[in-house]
């Protein structure tokens, strides 16, 4: 991975395997019991970007409680398989 994911992306992620709207306004630091991503739909996720950088996100990080916990822990995990 040549970037890092950002809230951005993460957003667009939730919605298509969360199904849940993220209002980008609500920023990474928000809670995702407040946006309404519980485990379950964070779990797809990581399985979404397992495939897609070819590494394995860092095991807890679905437990992860901001977006910003989140985008942390996948990024230090996919920066250190690369």
């Amino acid at each position: 991975m040549d970037t890092p994911l950002t809230f951005d992306e993460l957003a667009s992620l939730i919605k298509t395997r969360a199904g849940v709207t993220i209002d980008l306004s609500a920023g990474p630091l928000s809670t995702f019991s407040e946006l309404g991503v519980d485990s379950l739909g964070l779990l797809g996720i990581m399985g979404e970007l397992d495939n897609r950088f070819g590494t394995p996100v860092a095991p807890g990080a679905e437990m992860s409680k901001t977006p910003q916990e989140f985008l942390d822990a996948v990024n230090a995990s996919v920066t250190a398989g690369a």
